[in-house]
């Protein structure tokens, strides 16, 4: 019996001991060896995390480039409606200069190239007359410079009779009635200067006579296809001044 004590006293102690020995190899395994249980997830949260974030930046940029082209596309719109804009809005103008022909009775001789005389809007210069492109108001203007000559002083009304200057703007429109081949023309500006009284020659006096300007204008609703001219007096024609910016005839638009 105490034989058998013993042995059996051996063989548990034996099986615990090995028992333990194998508890705390596997308890240091855990704690040492074996990745802590929550580390994968982790992981996968922290990629899930960075994905989120690139596909909020990739997000942004594309919306930047998408506002960036449409505010192009804005900007160059808006700069061809403008250049458009100009041109529709560019007025219709006329300016000619007056030059002295002696084959010409009744007008002087209107020039559209020299100077500083132009024309935009489609007004044009034909046959000496102004031709209106578009109905519309106009102001039309016009004025005559001469060199005549005078006897005596302003106040002297006993020499020579009166020297008076007169410049005349007509017009011609389809709404008179008139057709083209007969075309009646209509005084719509007349101005009259008296200027001093002549000499007995008529020519200037000495000292190169006196210079006078008779200058009119105002605003006429026109239209389209109307032609406009001057007329002036065939005895004062040779006296006129057409020095640059001295006798000139015009219209624009308003």
């Amino acid at each position: 019996m105490e034989g058998e004590s013993r042995v059996l006293l051996g063989e548990s102690s034996e099986t615990m001991e090995g028992e333990s020995r194998v508890l705390l190899g596997e308890s240091a395994g855990t704690e040492h060896g074996a990745p802590p249980t929550g580390g994968g997830s982790a992981r996968r949260l922290a990629a899930a995390s960075l994905l989120a974030a690139l596909c909020l930046v990739a997000a942004a940029v594309l919306i930047a480039e998408r506002h960036a082209k449409g505010r192009r596309r804005d900007e160059d719109g808006f700069g061809l409606h403008h250049t458009l804009r100009q041109i529709a809005n560019v007025r219709a103008a006329i300016h000619l200069q007056g030059a002295y022909n002696p084959d010409m009775k009744t007008s002087v001789e209107w020039r559209s190239r020299v100077d500083q005389s132009h024309s935009q809007g489609r007004l044009e210069l034909d046959n000496n007359e102004i031709v209106v492109p578009q109905s519309g108001l106009y102001f039309v203007y016009s004025q005559a410079s001469f060199r005549v000559g005078c006897s005596g002083g302003a106040d002297d009304i006993t020499a020579q009779p009166a020297v008076h200057l007169s410049h005349i703007v007509k017009r011609w429109s389809s709404t008179y009635g008139s057709d083209d081949a007969k075309r009646c023309y209509q005084t719509i500006l007349h101005a009259v200067h008296t200027a001093c009284q002549k000499t007995a020659s008529g020519a200037p006096a000495q000292g190169g006579g006196r210079f006078a300007t008779v200058y009119t204008g105002a605003v006429f609703s026109l239209h389209q296809g109307d032609r406009l001219k001057t007329a002036m007096e065939e005895e004062t024609l040779a006296a006129l001044e057409d020095e640059p910016g001295k006798t000139f005839f015009g219209a624009f638009a308003l």
